[in-house]
């Protein structure tokens, strides 16, 4: 519904929007239709990743971006893609990532974005870590998370020790993981 439209980038620090072959993968590892699943873009800066599965069905999705134009720019995409409304519910708000992910009850989503700008490794850690507790993927799902390829993937696949690197790629300078739980 939403796919192939353009979304406005604007210049913030640490913004680096997933590439269209990352998020391609990313979709085809979820599959087409994201129905019945709680999402949550952490640190959303262009929304692209909250968007498709918005896009693909997705129950609720919620994006959480704490610069504020990078905010600004989302509720200006958003508007521009309300041209063609979408199921479920899809909200923006402009907070800090972390602080919400510490207010949310354990296994309350079913699938979480996580790309944080790479030069803030205890936010990315942090976040990890918070995901693998409020992340329920029984369902469908997991924690999605992109990362510098400097890091190696053993590293971060340390921060989730009950959850497994499920789906791995690697592109140009980004390394990216979907997770799913051992829980089974």
């Amino acid at each position: 519904m939403w796919r192939s439209r353009l979304l406005a980038v604007v210049d913030v620090p640490g913004l680096r929007p997933s590439t269209d072959r990352i998020r391609e993968t990313l979709f085809n590892w979820l599959g087409q239709d994201l129905r019945g699943l709680r999402c949550l873009d952490l640190f959303a800066g262009t929304g692209v990743l909250g968007f498709e599965a918005a896009s693909r069905h997705a129950d609720s999705v919620t994006l959480l971006e704490k610069d504020k134009k990078a905010y600004a720019s989302l509720l200006a995409n958003f508007a521009l893609l309300q041209s063609s409304p979408v199921l479920g519910s899809v909200d923006i708000l402009h907070k800090d990532s972390l602080e919400f992910l510490k207010l949310q009850a354990d296994q309350s989503s079913n699938l979480l974005f996580i790309d944080p700008p790479f030069q803030e490794k205890a936010l990315f850690e942090q976040s990890v870590k918070q995901a693998g507790r409020i992340c329920d993927d029984s369902a469908g799902g997991g924690i999605y998370v992109e990362f510098p390829a400097s890091r190696s993937r053993e590293e971060v696949q340390a921060l989730l020790p009950e959850w497994y690197c499920g789906k791995y790629l690697e592109a140009g300078q980004v390394k990216a993981c979907l997770f799913r739980s051992r829980r089974g």
